[in-house]
């Protein structure tokens, strides 16, 4: 098959498992958010230790074992993907799937933010316009829920300062995975040790079903990364940026029209203003990455000087 093809083959893969998840979360209750992140945690290790065992990929941890600085960055990198994990869980399970939604629409544009305060970017008008227009939304739906957004801004803070952090670590998605979890899984084995010694623990205690899927937690959390590496290796940038609404696209179909909550008029108003700052921002990154190309393309007349 053509790469180009299997890429987007994986990507509708990754942002299709992704975008459905709620569906998931909801089906692990009577497990509390904290309880459902600590088993996350714990599965995905387990998980992705048998796929390296399997790819006989192990050996990079005594590489990775003589880097402290890199090491010290995974931590980080640890800490900001339980936040996004636990405030994802935590929205869905308390029924405000729309909220979650939101969050990951705003993403690409606290990303651009990050871009300017922390890497000192300079941003083309079409992006401050986006951001504007972005920040206008976040306004308009701070009046429509009595409050900020704050699921919403907490989701995309944390993942965006998560793809920061990878993208300067550059680790290949099931090493990270693996190294990610190992850093957080103590912490959740204690969590869920002192659960069981409480009596609070809903694993094995509800029922065959709901236990098998407290384990497949980790496979549903490392098959759509694998699968979106796989995309990220094969597509183009602009191509990826399209797929990335696809997820919440889905997740806000599963709010109102699967869970129902509600969708009042200010609501969509300010969800509006996030699709057409959406809208700006990819139009321009789509016209960027066209002239960029065209630019590459184009000859350098030789001259006397060049010659």
């Amino acid at each position: 098959m053509n790469p180009v093809r299997l890429g987007y083959l994986y990507g509708f893969g990754a942002y299709l498992l992704w975008g459905f998840f709620p569906i998931y979360l909801k089906l692990l209750r009577p497990a509390g958010p904290v309880e459902i992140l600590a088993h996350r945690i714990v599965w995905s290790v387990l998980f992705v230790a048998l796929l390296l065992a399997a790819m006989r990929n192990i050996g990079f941890l005594r590489a990775l074992a003589r880097r402290p600085r890199t090491l010290a960055a995974i931590g980080v990198a640890a800490a900001l993907i339980a936040v996004n994990w636990g405030t994802y869980i935590y929205g869905v399970n308390s029924d405000r799937v729309v909220e979650t939604a939101l969050g990951y629409f705003i993403n690409p544009l606290v990303v651009v933010l990050l871009g300017v305060f922390v890497l000192r970017e300079r941003l083309r008008p079409a992006q401050w316009a986006a951001l504007g227009v972005g920040a206008a939304a976040v306004v308009v739906l701070a009046v429509d829920y009595g409050r900020l957004p704050y699921l919403a801004l907490t989701l995309a803070f944390s993942f965006a300062g998560y793809g920061l952090v990878k993208k300067r670590l550059g680790l290949p998605a099931a090493e990270g995975l693996f190294v990610e979890s190992a850093v957080l899984a103590l912490p959740a084995l204690a969590y869920l040790g002192w659960l069981a010694r409480r009596g609070e623990s809903t694993f094995g205690h509800v029922s065959v079903g709901h236990t098998l899927l407290l384990v497949l937690a980790g496979a549903a959390t490392a098959v759509p990364l694998l699968l979106f590496a796989g995309a990220a290796n094969r597509l183009p940038l602009s191509g990826l940026g399209m797929l990335q609404y696809l997820a919440p696209i889905l997740q806000l179909g599963c709010g109102v029209l699967i869970f129902h909550e509600p969708m009042p008029p200010a609501r969509l108003a300010g969800f509006a203003l996030v699709w057409v700052a959406l809208i700006v921002f990819t139009v321009d990154a789509v016209r960027h990455t066209r002239r960029t190309r065209a630019a590459a393309r184009t000859p350098v007349p030789v001259t006397a000087a060049t010659r």
